[in-house]
């Protein structure tokens, strides 16, 4: 088999005539010619690098997600670890109020039932199921179990107050003030006027002293609430227990504070330590006695006798 092809023109005539294995190897170099030119493997190629890239970026994804969820694990822990505190914060509080009401019960003489605090409370009621559970937003619960602890401490500083009204710490029955402040010691400086020990001149001494020791005891003289209980200019360290009926005591120059604002004292709890501290030439109480707002003599207090004596 070949192929003939004849050119005619005015002045030209050419014939070419090709073989069968000419035709062949003409048709196989043109088109390894077009291959070459058109390069199909290019597109192949690309969409490789895209498949791969794509790879990548799902890959960072997932790795970044990864990180997300061992966020959100550790803070998932710390809260978990934060109520675990507050839970046990919350039982310890619940046990003393149950001590202090059962003592409260047994001393008030109350229905045993009713103030049964070994014994869970007798609940009911008809079953009804939510349809969703409530919704509580973030750090939410903290803030209530907060609140209960605040809540609960009020009530115990309430019931510890009433325990002490009841169990012979009233004021009612020790209010009554007599005594020295402390229990050794000797009476350095008289109430009224005096020689000022800095300047010099004649000024008023609203109080009585007595140098004792430092650090031995400073007592209270009568039973009170303390109303004061730190540092004031002049007086160093102070306390000041108010005994109803218009009465306050005031402990001056302490070297430190046994009692706190709030608290119920009995005559002759030690509520303080003999020190040096405020406007003071050596170790000493200052005592002060004061009458609907007005300061008195303590000596009188000092030394009168307990009714019945």
């Amino acid at each position: 088999m070949s192929l003939a092809i004849i050119y005619r023109g005015k002045k030209i005539r050419m014939k070419l005539r090709f073989s069968q294995r000419r035709l062949l190897s003409l048709l196989g170099i043109s088109l390894f010619l077009a291959i070459a030119y058109i390069q199909p493997w290019q597109g192949l190629s690309s969409n490789k690098l895209v498949v791969q890239e794509k790879i990548q970026q799902e890959q960072r994804a997932l790795a970044m997600q990864a990180e997300a969820v061992q966020d959100v694990r550790l803070q998932a822990q710390r809260e978990l670890t934060a109520l675990t505190m507050k839970l046990g914060d919350l039982q310890a509080q619940i046990m003393r109020l149950e001590a202090l009401g059962q003592r409260l019960a047994t001393a008030a003489q109350l229905d045993s039932g009713e103030f049964d605090f070994s014994q869970s409370l007798p609940v009911g009621g008809p079953d009804q199921i939510m349809a969703e559970w409530p919704v509580v937003a973030e750090h939410q619960l903290l803030a209530d179990i907060d609140l209960a602890l605040e809540q609960i401490s009020s009530r115990q500083k309430q019931l510890s107050l009433l325990e002490s009204l009841m169990l012979n710490h009233h004021i009612e029955d020790e209010r009554f003030i007599v005594g020295r402040p402390v229990q050794e010691g000797w009476l350095s400086s008289q109430y009224g006027v005096r020689k000022d020990p800095f300047h010099g001149n004649p000024t008023m001494h609203r109080g009585i002293d007595y140098a004792a020791p430092e650090g031995s005891a400073i007592v209270a003289t009568g039973a009170g609430i303390v109303t004061f209980a730190g540092r004031r200019a002049g007086y160093g360290k102070l306390i000041e227990i108010d005994h109803g009926a218009g009465l306050r005591t005031r402990y001056g120059h302490m070297r430190s504070i046994n009692v706190q604002v709030g608290d119920v004292v009995t005559r002759g709890q030690a509520i303080a330590e003999v020190g040096n501290l405020g406007r003071s030439t050596g170790p000493h109480v200052h005592y002060e006695i004061l009458e609907n707002g007005k300061h008195v003599n303590p000596a009188r207090y000092v030394l009168r006798q307990m009714p019945g004596e």
